[in-house]
């Protein structure tokens, strides 16, 4: 069964546009009457499925859509174009032989590394032995230190607070931060939260502790709380 999708005006957003933000899209833009293109498209389409569906095959008959080959305004076909995140990242015109379209597919979507396929198994002694090859790996340090804040112990928590030191703060890593530092019981229910906020107000001003747990609070209730506004103007009117 061909690993191809093929496209058209209609489908040229949801097929590529859309796809590619989820895995790259080698897009194929051919003819019926061109020679070349009959020969390049059982390459493509051969080097696609090796990749067991870590890469999308989008095939466009320039004839009928003339639209999707205005896109990449399309001089000569056939014409080979990737995709990632709706942009387009590499490409070539005219038949490549077998060995060439795979060494550029490998340079427009590197194959997954065995750390890449621990890291995708998500589990934690999996993730601990990819972290073993690349310490540095942010995906496997965001993933183990969600599973080490989920299980709740002191113990796992300061290992997530270790192991979240080694990467760039992002709004990810500081809320697993502030879950690690608060612990679980923050997040039993409405009144415990607003209780230890309550407690904490009137030590922020001269305890840093206080301030950073009373804003770690904030943080784990997230923006969408209401009362996350009404708690900073009070944080606010302590420290000015």
């Amino acid at each position: 069964m061909s690993v191809a999708i093929d496209v058209t005006d209609a489908t040229f957003e949801a097929e590529i546009l859309e796809r590619s933000m989820q895995v790259p899209v080698v897009v194929d833009l051919w003819a019926a009457w061109c020679g070349p293109c009959r020969v390049l498209g059982p390459i493509l389409e051969k080097v696609v499925a090796e990749r067991q569906g870590e890469v999308a095959l989008a095939k466009v008959d320039v004839d009928n859509n003339p639209r999707a080959a205005a896109t990449f305004q399309v001089q000569s076909i056939p014409a080979v174009y990737a995709l990632r995140n709706r942009r387009v990242v590499s490409g070539f015109i005219g038949a490549q032989p077998e060995p060439a379209v795979r060494d550029w597919l490998a340079g427009v979507a590197p194959a997954p590394t065995e750390v890449d396929e621990m890291v995708a198994a998500g589990d934690e002694a999996s993730l601990r032995s990819a972290l073993e090859r690349e310490p540095g790996n942010e995906t496997a340090i965001i993933s183990l230190a969600t599973l080490l804040v989920e299980r709740g112990t002191d113990e796992s928590r300061n290992e997530a607070l270790q192991l979240l030191s080694r990467i760039p703060e992002t709004s990810e890593v500081r809320h697993l931060l502030a879950l690690a530092r608060v612990g679980g019981e923050a997040t039993d229910g409405a009144g415990t939260i607003t209780a230890r906020l309550d407690a904490l107000l009137d030590r922020v001003k001269g305890d840093p502790a206080a301030k950073q747990e009373y804003l770690d609070l904030l943080e784990v209730m997230g923006p969408e709380d209401a009362r996350v506004g009404e708690y900073r103007k009070a944080l606010t009117a302590r420290l000015f």
